[in-house]
């Protein structure tokens, strides 16, 4: 029989590789989970880029949407101005006209046939006299 001491040497050693694979089996283990980890890191930073540039893309467009609301608000102000105008311009061609009709009807007509005097010359044109 073996002496006890080797044995024990024996299963000294037995042990020590035993824990030596199973401390390479868990660094190795290790090294796995912290590539997968950088592995999905990597894709959540790319996916964080995306993110970050579409919401810079958003901005700038939303920027562009509200310049052409601000426009189209001027366009309608300005519409809104030019048909004030356009109807104080038409209220003021009605008092032209209702003005112009009352002055017609209230004035004596005259008669449009010249005027002639006992010579049978039209007056009220000027002649010329120097000859």
């Amino acid at each position: 029989m073996a002496p006890v001491s080797s044995i024990s040497s024996a299963n000294q050693y037995g042990w020590q590789q035993f824990k030596l694979q199973q401390a390479k089996r868990n660094a190795d283990q290790a090294e796995q989970a912290a590539l997968s980890l950088k592995t999905q890191a990597n894709d959540a930073q790319r996916v964080a880029d995306r993110a970050e540039e579409n919401a810079r893309s958003l901005w700038v467009q939303s920027d562009q949407a509200q310049t052409k609301a601000g426009q189209a608000r001027q366009g309608l102000a300005a519409i809104g101005t030019a048909q004030q105008s356009v109807a104080q311009l038409s209220k003021t061609v009605d008092q032209v006209l209702v003005r112009e009709q009352a002055a017609t009807s209230t004035t004596p007509s005259t008669s449009t046939l010249p005027v002639t005097n006992s010579q049978g010359q039209v007056t009220g044109k000027i002649v010329n006299t120097t000859a």
